[in-house]
């Protein structure tokens, strides 16, 4: 997801900047946020790619918040316009150019995460990001990358679509637990985690893997994986 924050105030842009990043971390949401002093800057930036979501000071020197919208609007009917001002009187000019929200200054923290967990809401879904650290060095994987992960001699070996196989010291019920809230994972045994995401099939025990892995299922949950690997494919969730 790509942010504008657009305000010539310095001092509420990196307050702005710090508050989303902060929310937005909650969510596991990879987020790129851009900081412009003017309405011109950030339009100039918007043509050469869109923003998924622009936070818009209505007041600003040279061009307004509220004409930089209208603007927009003549080549970018999607994007999640915010404004931020400290009167509402220009409510029905919003209307026009279809505003998502107000957020009146000085609004507070908890305004702006009930205003993202709206709007996340309406927006595609996000791939989530999964941070490892990897022979000291922080990767960032996308959960849609994961085939696989098994725990062994207190390591996590992951493997992923580009063929290869990481491995991160960590528990692994830290590791799974962000993983667990994603339909696509199933928890095979107490060290096998799968992405249903990338499982062909389910033979004797085991799911049958895109990269010709299998991964084996202990006894006691065969129909539970079964279950779960069934109703993964009605709900139409396999991408291969």
């Amino acid at each position: 997801m790509r942010i504008a924050i657009v305000d010539d105030i310095e001092t509420e842009r990196a307050l702005l900047k710090m508050r989303l990043e902060r929310q937005l971390s909650l969510y596991g949401v990879e987020t790129e946020i851009l900081e412009f002093d003017s309405s011109e800057s950030f339009l100039a930036a918007e043509k050469e790619r869109h923003f998924t979501v622009a936070f818009l000071d209505i007041y600003m020197k040279g061009l307004s918040g509220m004409d930089a919208a209208k603007e927009l609007r003549k080549t970018d009917a999607d994007c999640f316009l915010i404004f931020t001002t400290t009167s509402t009187d220009h409510a029905l000019e919003g209307f026009q150019v279809r505003a998502f929200h107000y957020l009146v200054k000085p609004f507070s923290e908890g305004e702006l995460a009930a205003l993202l967990a709206e709007m996340l809401t309406k927006l595609p879904r996000p791939e989530p990001i999964l941070t490892v650290k990897v022979s000291g060095s922080d990767v960032r994987l996308r959960y849609r990358d994961i085939i696989f992960a098994e725990h062994f001699a207190h390591m996590i070996n992951i493997r992923t679509t580009a063929g290869k196989t990481l491995a991160t010291r960590q528990s692994f019920k830290a590791f799974t637990e962000p993983l667990k809230k994603d339909p696509r994972f199933f928890v095979c045994s107490r060290g096998v985690i799968v992405n249903l995401e990338h499982a062909a099939d389910f033979q004797a025990a085991a799911f049958c893997m895109t990269d010709g892995s299998r991964v084996y299922v202990n006894q006691e949950l065969l129909k539970p994986a079964r279950q779960a690997f069934m109703e993964f494919l009605l709900q139409g969730g396999c991408m291969r």
